[in-house]
C-alpha cells in the first residue's frame, strides 16, 4: 500500500489541484455575480433547462467548497490508484 501512495501521490495532488482550482474558479464567478449567467448559458448547451438559482455568496461556503473538492478528487486518485495497481499485478 505504501508504494501505491508513493507512486500516486504525485498525480492525485496534482489533479486534486486543478479540480480544486476549478471550484475556486466557480466560487470566484460566483463572488462577481456571474454564477447564475453562466448556468443560464451552460445548461441549454447540454440540453437541459435550467432549475438551478445560484445563492448569494459566502466566504466560508466557498473555503468548504475548495478543499471537499481537493479532498474527495486526492482520495478518488488514490483509489485510482489502488484498483489500477490491482489490475495490473501479473498472476
Amino acid at each position: 500500500m505504501k508504494k501505491v501512495f508513493k507512486k500516486f501521490n504525485r498525480p492525485a495532488v496534482a489533479i486534486a489541484t486543478f479540480i480544486a482550482g476549478m471550484h475556486a474558479l466557480w466560487a470566484l464567478m460566483v463572488a462577481i455575480g456571474v454564477g447564475q449567467a453562466y448556468l443560464d448559458w451552460i445548461f441549454p448547451l447540454h440540453f437541459i433547462g435550467t432549475t438551478f438559482s445560484v445563492m448569494s455568496f459566502s466566504l466560508l461556503t466557498a473555503l468548504l467548497l475548495i478543499i471537499v473538492a481537493f479532498i474527495a478528487t486526492y482520495l478518488a486518485v488514490l483509489l485510482f490508484g489502488v484498483v489500477w495497481t490491482l489490475m495490473m499485478k501479473k498472476k
